[in-house]
């Protein structure tokens, strides 16, 4: 579908999903949004749902300002996908060993590893800017220095909620390896810091919702945000990068004989500021819930752990501000599913996965998402797609 236009205070709402399937309390956040005095464009992805200030699954430009709470608290967000040389016929029967290594090299939850992993012991892994990237912590906010030796320890690291680590096949039978990850918790407590920063600031005394406070060019706060953004979303880079090079080397150890090789990997954020320019103007563009898909960009859009993915290729849409969604959206809230499904639903909805299959899991339940396949479908004058995935493995925190 292109796009329909919803009318904005300040701006036109783009929307890539059917307003009337919208739940209420979202389109009251979008209409929020176009009230922004910095507010350039707003395009809305087809997963959109409700979130805190601004909905997951929108694209918010604006000029000379950027809102905290919008980027929101993972910030960096993402995903990173790897195809590999195995096939489906280099699998064993029982996969819960592969599961059981996955799990054993990449904590999961609230763990970490016990201490930070070196890069340079890794596989190739590229160590350029490493060293740099870690002297700059020196210039985060004060408030969260004494988390230095932590973040450390959760570089390469899952979290839990939404973030997975899977083991997928594609329609040609080909093995892919995806995760999906933020900024752990240095990036959550620079996240709420900030946002309680801007919410102090006068400017945003009179916003219809004090979650939409923003931060505004050429002041000392806004320079201390962009710092710790900026360096927050490296953060989140670089724990896919690890996580991934982690998952690598226990595929190599568990298909040896298979002298197992791998593509370039894909990687994209999708919670996230990015300096862009659109119309002449320079924006700052964030993108809450939605990845980047300029003219041949990769992107991945995961469905849920018991549907599955989709790795696409961008087509430029300026309209979308080259954007695309990040996934195929909750159709209720966490609470909400706990009520409505049981582990015997759970267990039906992800048969032949191997994965948890507990209690503490019914909450990301494939039924309390959109379905993949529409959210793909409402999308094509955004993206075209190149792959089409299914999990046999899904780790979760």
């Amino acid at each position: 579908m292109s796009y329909v236009e919803v009318p904005g205070a300040n701006v036109p709402i783009r929307m890539w999903a059917d307003p009337a399937t919208v739940e209420g309390g979202a389109m009251q956040q979008l209409r929020n949004v176009a009230t922004l005095p910095w507010i350039k464009g707003l395009a809305v992805m087809p997963d959109v749902h409700y979130g805190k200030g601004a909905t997951v699954g929108s694209v918010i430009a604006m000029q000379g300002a950027v809102c905290p709470a919008a980027v929101g608290v993972d910030i960096g967000c993402g995903m990173s996908a790897v195809k590999t040389s195995l096939t489906a016929n280099d699998l064993p029967g029982d996969l819960s060993r592969l599961r059981s290594k996955i799990e054993q090299a990449i904590p999961v939850g609230r763990g970490l590893h016990r201490e930070a992993v070196d890069p340079k012991r890794l596989y190739q892994f590229p160590t350029a800017g490493w060293d740099d990237f870690w002297s700059r912590f020196d210039g985060v906010a004060d408030a969260v220095k004494f988390r230095r030796e932590r973040a450390g320890q959760q570089m390469g690291t899952l979290g839990s909620g939404n973030h997975f680590v899977e083991f997928c096949l594609d329609t040609s039978g080909a093995v892919w390896l995806m995760l999906h990850s933020g900024s752990r918790n240095i990036g959550k407590e620079l996240a709420e810091f900030h946002i309680g920063e801007a919410q102090k600031l006068p400017h945003n005394q009179g916003l219809v919702d004090r979650d939409l406070a923003v931060f505004v060019a050429d002041t000392p706060q806004m320079a201390a945000y962009r710092h710790d953004l900026f360096w927050a979303q490296e953060y989140a880079k670089h724990n896919r990068a690890i996580m991934m090079a982690l998952f690598q080397e226990v595929v190599r150890r568990e298909f040896r004989k298979a002298r197992v090789t791998f593509d370039p990997v894909i990687s994209c954020h999708h919670n996230y500021v990015a300096e862009e320019r659109y119309e002449g103007m320079d924006m700052l563009v964030t993108r809450k819930g939605a990845i980047r898909a300029g003219s041949g960009e990769f992107g991945i859009i995961p469905g849920s752990m018991g549907t599955g993915s989709y790795i696409v290729k961008g087509l430029g849409n300026a309209a979308s501000f080259n954007s695309a969604s990040h996934g195929a959206g909750r159709k209720m809230s966490r609470s909400a599913a706990k009520r409505r499904f049981t582990v015997r639903d759970l267990e039906e909805q992800t048969r032949g996965v191997e994965c948890r299959k507990d209690s503490g899991v019914v909450d990301e339940i494939p039924g309390a998402y959109k379905p993949i396949e529409k959210v793909i479908d409402q999308q094509r004058d955004l993206v075209e797609v190149v792959a089409k995935l299914k999990q046999v493995i899904c780790v979760k925190g």
